[in-house]
Order: structure tokens, then C-alpha cells, then sequence
């Protein structure tokens, strides 16, 4: 039977969709996205301008952690003055609500992972321009010689220049391929473990919040109808408990949703692994990555310093949950008339 309107309620149309001042992004991201790639060397150019398109990414995130968390606060306030289970589901979601924002402050220090280690490879395309540029450089002047002096002793100088150029080249541009596959799969890795872990949590949170739902009677009363006393404390507060249970329990292999490939995807996915490591077999490549510029720039989120990014440390967010609070979001229970709830 399929489910009707009222189990599956379309959500509400948009209303931050239209109306904005600058389009769809805020006038300093766009000028930071557009002036990204306009200096520095030609082949670090694209790769400097995603490194600062993320950037405006990473603040987007921090701003919509911060609204979380305060919308959250607003939430139980707003209901501290209706009914008993009103009042009491309102601040437990307000709870619930808060520990989304900060869970997404923490995938903004993941985030950041992942764009340092992305703006690592920037950083080795930077460096490797000038050995292209002198070979160029040195290429155009035998080809300006050849043409006006043919003769010119300076050819075979040039020449051999050339030939040194080409060597060194030839081994910046192997170190340059190395290291960006080795660098994005791991920036992608830091991203998608990261984005999975956080839409995991998420989704454990809304399903404990619809839990909380349920503990409000929405039976319709007649005018003047008093509605049964509310008896839910013990159980909201268990739901909570059990919320903060999953989420600190919660790892990778017990994720409720799997990429699972089709029989072709995972046919010809073994393939390609099986090609790459049969050509990787008996050939050491180790020698062809040593330090160039940047080969290890990689540095955990709260250590780097990062002159696009700068980070602010919260003191204790990590360890100290708002669900590990014996409040909820308003301060204590005597402010809701309540005996205390450890959440």
C-alpha cells in the first residue's frame, strides 16, 4: 500500500534560493575564486585556483556550524514555555540539533586535511615550472641561433645545455607524476572518509530525533480538554543516551550504507588493479621520490600554518559533547521546573 501524503509530507519550498545580492555566492568568494589562478606559475595555476575555491567551501561549512549550533539554542527556548512534552522533546532536539553542528565543525578540520594535502601537490607543480621554463628558454635560443648565425660556436653549448635540461627535467617531471597520484588519493581519501563518517553520525542523529517525536501526543483535544499528564522524561532522556551510545560506538565497519559495485563495475575495477600492479612488480621507484620542494608538506589540520586558513582551536570541543551534559541546551532543568536529566 503506498504510503499516503501525510507519512511522506513534501518538504517546504526554499526560501534562501532567491533574492541573493551577488548570486549564488557571496562577492568575496568570487573574487577569491577568480583571482586565484591570475599569478604565480603557469602550471600550478588551476590547481591554486581549486585550492582557493575550496577555501571558500571550508567557510561555508564554518558558517553553517555556527548557525546549527545557534538555531539549536533558539529551539529550546522557544519551547521552554509550551507544554510539558513540548517543552521537554524541544530542548532533548535542541540537543540533538547542537551535536550536528558540532559534528560538522569537526569535518571542517577533516576538510582541511584534505585541501592541505591537495594545495601539497600546488606546491611541487609550482616548483617544477622553472625546469620546464630554462628548457624552453634554452631550446628557443638554439632555434634563434640556427636561423641567424648557423654557424654560431654557441649551438653546441647550447645543445648541450639542452641535453642537462632534459635530464633534469625529465626527473622533476617523474617525481611531479609520482607524487600527485600519490597525493590525491590520499586528499580524496581524507575527504570521503571523512564526508562518510559525518553522514553516518548525521543519519544516526535524525533517526533518535524522530524517536523523540513519537513522545508527543498529538491527539486532537476538544476545547477545554486537559491533556494527560506527560510521562516521557525517563524515556527522552534514554533516547538520548542511546543516540550518544551509537555515535561514540560508531566505525567504518559498521556503516549502514556500502558502495556496493555491480558485476562489471568490480570485474573491470579488478582488472585495472590487477594491470597496475602486475607493471608495478620488480620495478623500484623509490629512488624517484626524493624531496623536491614540497614532497612531504602534508601536516595535520591544527599544526600547519597556513597563510589562506586560519584555524581556531576549540578548547575542549572535542572531548566534551553536548550530549554529555547533565543539561539540556537551556542551562539547568530548574529553569523547565524538571528534575535533572543526565543526557
Amino acid at each position: 500500500m503506498p504510503p499516503s501524503a501525510n507519512d511522506n509530507p513534501p518538504p517546504p519550498p526554499s526560501s534562501t534560493k532567491s533574492g541573493r545580492l551577488f548570486g549564488r555566492g557571496g562577492f568575496g568568494h568570487a573574487l577569491r575564486r577568480n583571482a586565484a589562478g591570475a599569478f604565480g606559475p603557469d602550471l600550478a595555476k588551476k590547481l591554486t585556483q581549486l585550492v582557493k575555491m575550496e577555501k571558500n567551501v571550508m567557510r561555508s561549512l564554518e558558517l553553517v556550524a555556527k548557525e546549527r549550533m545557534e538555531v539549536a539554542q533558539q529551539l529550546s527556548l522557544w519551547g521552554e514555555s509550551g507544554d510539558e512534552d513540548v517543552s521537554d522533546v524541544t530542548d532533548k532536539l535542541g540537543v540533538l540539533l547542537y551535536e550536528i553542528g558540532e559534528l560538522e565543525d569537526q569535518y571542517v578540520d577533516r576538510y582541511d586535511q584534505y585541501r592541505v594535502t591537495m594545495k601539497s601537490i600546488r606546491n611541487i607543480e609550482a616548483s617544477v615550472q622553472p625546469s620546464r621554463d630554462r628548457k624552453q628558454k634554452i631550446a628557443d635560443q638554439i632555434a634563434q641561433l640556427k636561423y641567424k648565425e648557423p654557424n654560431s660556436p654557441k649551438i653546441v653549448v647550447l645543445e648541450q645545455e639542452l641535453v642537462r635540461a632534459e635530464a633534469e627535467s625529465l626527473v622533476a617531471e617523474a617525481q611531479l607524476s609520482n607524487i600527485t597520484r600519490e597525493k590525491i588519493k590520499a586528499a580524496y581519501t581524507y575527504q570521503f572518509d571523512a564526508l562518510r563518517e559525518h553522514s553516518e553520525k548525521v543519519a544516526i542523529i535524525a533517526g533518535f530525533g524522530k524517536h523523540l517525536l513519537e513522545l508527543i501526543d498529538d491527539a486532537p483535544v476538544t476545547p477545554g480538554e486537559t491533556r494527560p499528564a506527560y510521562d516521557g522524561y525517563e524515556a527522552s532522556k534514554a533516547i538520548i543516551q542511546d543516540c550518544e551510545e551509537a555515535l561514540t560506538n560508531w566505525v567504518t565497519s559498521n556503516a549502514a550504507v556500502s558502495a556496493k559495485l555491480s558485476t562489471r563495475a568490480r570485474t573491470l575495477s579488478t582488472r585495472r588493479r590487477n594491470n597496475i600492479k602486475a607493471r608495478s612488480e620488480g620495478l623500484d621507484l623509490s629512488g624517484q621520490d626524493a624531496p623536491l620542494n614540497d614532497r612531504d608538506s602534508w601536516v595535520a589540520a591544527g599544526d600547519h600554518k597556513d597563510e589562506e586558513y586560519e584555524e581556531v582551536s576549540d578548547v575542549d570541543d572535542q572531548t566534551h559533547s553536548v550530549l554529555d551534559s547533565d543539561n539540556g541546551l537551556n542551562g539547568t532543568e530548574q529553569q523547565r521546573g524538571r528534575q535533572p536529566i543526565v543526557a
